[in-house]
């Protein structure tokens, strides 16, 4: 029997309709930054001000950033712990890493409880 591991973008896209779902006058949106592109796209994005490590999503009015990472498997790049110890110790902004829906839910409701 094969199990299949959800993709981060499978993830993220369960994450974000539920965020929506569940607070739906708060604003959620994805930093579009990975995946493969074509090398003058990737250029002009790193050109326009594209930078390495920035998490998957931002909820403004939460000043919470979210990096979403596979449920099993998924690790943080070099980039991307610089880029969360930047927003959280210099910026002083708030940021969870989602190992997963669930575990991204939980952690947001944990946040919100907190607000």
């Amino acid at each position: 029997m094969t199990i299949t591991i959800p993709t981060e973008d499978q993830e993220q896209a369960a994450f974000v309709a539920w965020f929506r779902a569940t607070w739906p006058k708060v604003r959620i949106f994805a930093i579009p930054n990975g995946g493969r592109r074509a090398m003058k796209t990737a250029n002009t994005l790193k050109a326009t001000g594209v930078l390495p490590g920035v998490p998957d999503l931002f909820v403004p009015g939460w000043n919470l950033w979210i990096e979403m990472k596979r449920a099993k498997g998924g690790k943080l790049s070099p980039e991307q712990k610089s880029m969360l110890a930047y927003l959280e110790n210099e910026c002083l902004h708030n940021v969870i890493v989602g190992h997963g829906f669930e575990d991204a839910r939980r952690q947001v409701l944990e946040y919100w409880s907190e607000l």
